[in-house]
């Protein structure tokens, strides 16, 4: 038996933790003007938020087609794979885990898995990277869903965007909102937990700090954390520092979001995503 895990390019996680579990991640699509670009293969995340604010038309995504997916179950296939477990962000952002499905449902030299991870970027990764260690370990599909199930219901993600701008521009927000938060210097916060987005808005900078700071310890004690930023590493490590007793012992993460995201929030923010650690 063996299972291999297969991911898109939204689940933030290291490439070299990618690499050495194994992982398979089918990219998606940033466009930018007539030009379509694989994401992280064909641009870096720094290009990318570096040049957003300044592109005359604002970038759209795209999700992989079937034949992506279906060229790499095969290639696992041909590689020795008895079963593929494919783990994708959240259906409420986009429609990566119904193509997914769709080429699981046309593929038959062997069992496809295609889950739902409810979440996005870290959030997302947190379940693929405990998929795929447990595969390395011998577990069957059926542990390693349940194992799922049960980290997603304890996964929390947040961010702080530095503007509204993005949002606007990605038609994720409408004009009198734009304006009236300009207007307010609203900061808004976005949080996604158990497939459900949401979102608050605050004002000042120093307001939506605080207020991840109280998110964070709503969701104490901690067993997994990984800083996110778009952009913003500095900002996120100051944030850290602040937040450093609040922490697990060993590696935090610290990532740089997808562009694929960043499309929507832009340069400048900062946040985390999070496990809570299973009482009793």
């Amino acid at each position: 038996m063996t299972i291999k895990v297969v991911t898109d390019s939204t689940c933030d996680l290291p490439s070299d933790l990618v690499e050495d579990l194994g992982i398979s991640v089918v990219p998606l699509f940033i466009n930018i003007g007539d030009q379509s670009y694989l994401d992280g293969v064909d641009i870096t995340r720094t290009e990318f938020y570096s040049e957003l604010p300044a592109y005359p038309k604002h970038p759209t995504t795209g999700t992989p087609g079937m034949q992506s997916f279906l060229g790499l179950y095969n290639e696992l296939a041909d590689k020795g794979a008895t079963e593929i477990l494919s783990i994708h962000i959240s259906q409420t952002l986009s429609g990566t885990v119904n193509v997914a499905q769709s080429a699981a449902e046309e593929y038959s030299r062997l069992p496809v898995e295609v889950v739902d991870s409810g979440q996005l970027s870290t959030g997302t990764g947190f379940q693929v990277e405990l998929a795929a260690k447990m595969a390395a370990d011998g577990k069957g599909m059926a542990e390693i869903l349940a194992a799922l199930d049960d980290l997603r219901s304890r996964t929390f993600v947040t961010a702080a965007l530095s503007t509204l701008e993005f949002l606007r521009r990605s038609g994720r927000m409408n004009r009198f909102m734009h304006g009236l938060g300009s207007l307010l210097h609203i900061k808004p916060i976005l949080t996604m937990e158990n497939g459900q987005p949401g979102s608050e808005k605050v004002r000042t900078s120093l307001r939506a700090e605080k207020r991840l700071v109280k998110l964070l310890e709503e969701h104490l004690p901690i067993e997994r954390f990984a800083l996110l930023h778009s952009n913003a590493q500095a900002k996120a490590e100051e944030f850290k520092q602040k937040i450093e007793s609040l922490l697990p012992e060993g590696e935090v993460l610290s990532m740089d979001i997808t562009p694929v995201l960043g499309v929507h929030i832009g340069p400048g923010a900062f946040g985390y995503a999070v496990v809570t650690k299973r009482q009793g």
